[in-house]
């Protein structure tokens, strides 16, 4: 059992460690570097918000309200991975919730069909990716596309 709670703790890990799967999309030649590979440091919130930009054609006003959001979450993000006082359980109950609350401040500043490819993208970073795949990360009230 306790390998099993591991193998998931890593799963969910993995999908709550935010835009790295779409930075991980990203080819060397976009600035992808080995990321996708499971080597380096996650993206930058300046990265994550250049990859949004690109994907969802963020307007200048959009970046600028987006922006401190990212920020927002990497530094309570970091803070979280430098925590040892937490149990993996908690950090990860506790990094899902800080994925969340950020989406759900992004959302009202995207028009509706931006919105939709956002919640593609989230959809896309739980899939394929062991037991309870594709539904971990989506966002509330979404189904799984299957």
């Amino acid at each position: 059992m306790t390998k099993k709670l591991l193998f998931h703790a890593a799963v969910i890990f993995t999908m709550l460690t935010g835009g790295t799967a779409l930075y991980a999309q990203m080819g060397p030649e976009q600035g992808g570097g080995n990321w996708g590979r499971g080597q380096g440091q996650p993206p930058t919130a300046e990265q994550r918000l250049q990859r949004m930009t690109q994907q969802l054609n963020l307007s200048d006003a959009q970046q600028q309200q987006i922006k401190p959001i990212l920020e927002n979450e990497a530094t309570q993000m970091q803070a979280l991975r430098g925590d040892s006082s937490l149990s993996q359980e908690d950090r990860m109950a506790k990094m899902k919730q800080i994925r969340q609350a950020s989406a759900s401040q992004i959302k009202p500043i995207l028009n509706p069909d931006q919105q939709k490819q956002f919640e593609e993208m989230m959809s896309r970073q739980g899939r394929g990716r062991g037991p309870g795949g594709p539904g971990q990360m989506q966002p509330q009230g979404q189904a799984s596309p299957q």
